[in-house]
């Protein structure tokens, strides 16, 4: 969650059972640093680094998280371009390295970065293949379900080939408060190697287990944490 996930945060939420915890999401290139500043002059809450301060700061949160826990470490990045995804994947406490298809802030999607990229499979392909090849760190893709003209199975499909190691589909339901169980079912059935992130209104253990019942390998949970704490613990799952 952009200005809200940092070391500190993540882990006051550890110790309700998470194995991995997600750092960001962070502008790691000088256009997305930019587009930032704008979504920040609104009121919208986003980490403001300078995209050369960015390496060491992500270090520095990443080592304060493993020094005090055993978890996997992610980072949530938005760029225009794979280098910076890349080179965050060579810090040595990061675990993960997660590509931002699913941010949808105009001053963002504008520029190319965010949900935009579903948009255009081919780029979309040709990025995630560049940031699996170069990558010292596991990769993923978060993406956002129900956008028009976006064919969720196509795009997950393109992923699951180009050899990432998850898929993190936010199975957000337009005009509902629950998330879209089938769009989760449909997305699994085309992924053979990748593992499925569900994520999208879990409050609960119930619907933490609908989400996983419905398909996917394991799950995020964002807003029901944004106050540092749950009402549940996953290791009863």
């Amino acid at each position: 969650m952009a200005g809200i996930s940092n070391a500190r945060f993540c882990l006051k939420l550890i110790p309700y059972g998470f194995n991995m915890v997600t750092l960001g999401g962070y502008n790691a290139d000088k256009p997305t640093v930019m587009a930032a500043k704008k979504i920040i002059e609104r009121g919208r809450l986003e980490f403001d680094f300078s995209a050369d301060e960015l390496p060491s700061i992500i270090q520095e949160e990443a080592s304060l998280i493993k020094d005090k826990a055993n978890v996997m470490v992610s980072v949530n990045l938005r760029a225009v371009s794979p280098d910076p995804i890349i080179e965050i994947s060579r810090i040595k406490e990061v675990d993960v390295v997660e590509i931002n298809a699913h941010c949808r802030q105009m001053e963002l999607t504008s520029i190319g970065c965010g949900q935009t990229l579903l948009m255009d499979l081919e780029r979309l392909e040709d990025f995630t293949r560049e940031v699996v090849r170069r990558s010292n760190s596991k990769v993923s893709v978060k993406i956002r379900g129900n956008i028009p003209g976006v064919d969720e199975s196509k795009v997950a499909k393109v992923l699951d080939e180009s050899g990432v190691d998850y898929i993190h589909l936010d199975a957000m339901k337009p005009g509902f408060n629950s998330a879209d169980l089938k769009l989760v079912n449909r997305v699994s059935k085309m992924i053979e190697r990748a593992a499925l992130i569900g994520n999208n209104s879990i409050r609960d253990l119930e619907s933490a287990r609908r989400m996983l019942k419905a398909g996917a390998d394991g799950i995020s949970i964002a807003r029901a944490a944004m106050n540092g704490k749950l009402p549940f613990n996953l290791s009863l799952l």
